[in-house]
């Protein structure tokens, strides 16, 4: 029996707008086989879509994709076609997606001199396979299949609470078993075009995430650059945000950004984080409303199962249990299993109170940041040795709880595997920076405990000094953790370019830092790699063990940037945009660490999400980085200080307290 495999991606075009999303070959057709079908919410609706022209499947010829909502596949029709050379029927199929709802409009454009009369076909497959099994290469619904004629042009296709209409006017519908094939008779003027349409929409009563309306002020950013590379990069970057905007079906009014597509279209705690605060120079408001959605899911009490406690951020949202075949994971719903959100969400607050975050907003949060800021004291020192660490206690759930979650992604410098409770190196940088973040807003808002949490903040600083650092010949750096004999794990991780920028560092172990990041053991030419070359677990093609990740190298370009480590934060920069080009500027959620002076281009991590949130947010960290912009509304500040790299720079549609800003450098 042929084992399962996770579905690749890289090689797919997804058309999306959250929380639906079509995946097809490159060529449109959506054929059953691997990621290819129509999904809403967490669920494969259709798994097959196929057009045939006279009888023939059209010949691709080009894809080009004007939005992240919809994508035209262009393709000829040779076999109705006359002798000559030059091709002269042309099939135009132009594919959309809106949330709950796919369509298609099929042209078939005619040169000929003479009418043409033809048929178009689409093949449909109703399948129903829940996300979860689609990753784990399995397939099956798991509730029974319907079809029924409803009306002479629709068809009701169904399974458990979610059903689905497909629509077609003027086509012969034809049923069996789970397939439905559309037939339209058509006549195609000479030197004219016929049409014909088809659509289904969606109706999930379980869904527990639902699409959210785009941001106007988005639309209104514009971004001319000496580097025609970052401008690409954030047009492209903008238009998939738009298209990865999310709300709860419990708090429609409070908008996030969804994690990714196609396995992370839903609310996760630190990806939504870190994407929205990364966004802020477009506008406080995307932070704000993240905020508020999981503050309402903050933790009160403690509970085993879900790995909640009093205080913690959650992180992630589901319709049910998340079971992953053959990992022995099994994630309840609502699941709080990580250690970092609840810091970066007192961070998040911090800032966008900095960007203009209206007071009474930051207000009425101001509970739950002392609820969250108590949980890093209380509950995320799970052993009162004044670092925040994690271990998953009921056997199946997620066994790393930093952003890098997969089961060997902390390592010794040998390869083995270290043992839990890990405290992260980041982890303690996110608790430094929200302690005194937090502290600033308990004084701005006249609540007591500033001074309180500002020597919390102190004292772990000095135990982070004194119980982290690695002597090395090459320069001392940060070990990646402390595990749970806390002793320092030493392998050169990516992780130390988290801690620039939030204040944990002194002077002298920033540069270090710095100069450790640009070393050619982490920098790829097409951005950080997660792990070193000289560690002995490293492979270009590990999810968390030597790949790239465009955040992970954006939130170090930041606090590079933030330390005054300009250049460096500039040769990282330039890696990116070298990585967004070769993947035409649809940056994905990971990509290959090997090195730019071996490959003329950078190559994919094949099982990589995209367009994934916080990647498309790290375009708008590079500028950032590249403007140099400092905002602090509570004074009025809004500083632009541009790297020397920077070149000719126009921006319209910054937004700082509330109103637009236009940048020139």
């Amino acid at each position: 029996m042929t084992q399962p495999l996770q579905p690749l991606l890289h090689d797919s075009v997804v058309v999306l707008t959250a929380p639906s999303q079509a995946w097809s070959a490159a060529d449109g057709r959506i054929d059953g086989h691997g990621i290819h079908g129509f999904y809403h919410s967490d669920i494969r609706v259709l798994d097959r879509a196929l057009l045939a022209v006279g009888g023939a499947t059209p010949e691709h010829i080009a894809t080009a994709s004007p939005a992240a909502a919809s994508t035209v596949f262009t393709a000829l029709a040779r076999g109705i076609d006359d002798a000559t050379a030059d091709p002269r029927v042309r099939i135009d199929q132009r594919r959309t997606v809106d949330a709950g709802a796919l369509g298609e409009r099929i042209v078939v454009r005619n040169a000929l001199g003479d009418d043409l009369r033809t048929t178009v076909e689409v093949d449909l497959r109703a399948d129903f396979t829940p996300m979860q099994k689609v990753k784990a290469g399995l397939t099956g619904s798991e509730h029974p299949v319907t079809l029924e004629r409803s009306e002479n042009d629709t068809v009701v296709i169904g399974s458990g609470p979610v059903t689905a209409r497909v629509s077609a006017a003027g086509a012969a519908i034809a049923i069996d078993g789970p397939r439905v094939t559309l037939r339209w008779e058509i006549e195609v003027p000479a030197h004219g075009d016929a049409v014909v349409e088809w659509s289904t929409t969606v109706d999930d009563p379980s869904a527990v995430v639902a699409g959210a309306e785009p941001s106007q002020e988005w639309s209104a950013f514009r971004a001319s650059t000496g580097d025609s590379r970052l401008s690409s990069w954030l047009d492209r970057a903008i238009a998939d945000l738009q298209a990865l905007r999310m709300s709860t079906v419990e708090h429609p009014d409070d908008v996030f950004l969804a994690a990714g597509a196609p396995w992370f279209f839903t609310l996760f705690g630190r990806d939504s984080i870190w994407a929205a605060r990364m966004l802020l120079p477009l506008g406080h408001e995307i932070a704000a409303s993240t905020l508020r959605v999981l503050a309402q899911y903050q933790g009160t009490e403690t509970v085993a199962e879900t790995a909640e406690q009093p205080g913690k951020i959650m992180h992630e949202l589901r319709p049910g249990a998340l079971v992953i075949p053959g990992e022995g994971v099994v994630l309840p719903p609502l699941y709080y299993g990580t250690v970092d959100a609840t810091a970066l969400w007192v961070c998040l607050l911090h800032d966008a109170w900095r960007w203009g975050m209206p007071r009474d907003e930051v207000e009425a949060l101001l509970p739950h940041l002392e609820a969250a800021l108590a949980w890093m004291r209380d509950d995320g020192d799970s052993d009162g040795d004044g670092f925040l660490e994690y271990i998953d206690t009921t056997g199946h759930g997620l066994a790393n709880q930093g952003w890098k979650d997969s089961g060997d992604s902390i390592q010794w410098r040998d390869g083995t595997l270290a043992d839990g409770p890990i405290a992260l190196c980041e982890v303690q940088g996110y608790a430094y920076e929200a302690a005194v973040g937090g502290a600033a807003l308990l004084d701005a808002f006249g609540r007591p405990g500033g001074d309180d949490w500002r020597l919390w903040a102190a004292e772990l600083k000095q135990r982070f000094a004194d119980e982290f650092w690695i002597a090395d010949p090459a320069g001392a750096y940060p070990a990646v953790a402390l595990d749970a004999a806390k002793r320092k794990v030493d392998t050169v991780t990516s992780n130390i370019g988290h801690l620039l920028g939030t204040g944990i560092l002194d002077e002298e172990q920033a540069a270090l830092v710095a100069r450790r990041l640009v070393s050619p053991e982490l920098s790829s030419g097409y951005g950080l790699r997660t792990m070193s070359t000289d560690s002995g677990g490293y492979w270009p093609l590990s999810y968390h063990g030597g790949s790239v990740w465009a955040h992970d190298t954006a939130i170090a370009i930041t606090g590079l940037a933030r330390d005054g480590f300009r250049t460096e934060a500039a040769q990282l920069s330039d890696g990116l945009l070298a990585a967004a080009a070769g993947f035409g500027y649809r940056m994905p959620e990971l990509h290959s660490g090997d090195s730019a002076a071996e490959s003329s281009a950078p190559i994919p991590y094949p099982a990589a999400c995209r367009p994934q949130a916080w990647s498309a947010a790290a375009a708008v960290a590079v500028l950032s980085a590249r403007l140099g912009l400092r905002a602090d509304a509570p004074e009025g500040h809004f500083d632009v200080r541009p790297d020397a790299s920077a070149g000719g720079i126009r921006v319209d549609g910054l937004r700082f307290n509330g109103e637009s800003r236009s940048v020139t450098v």
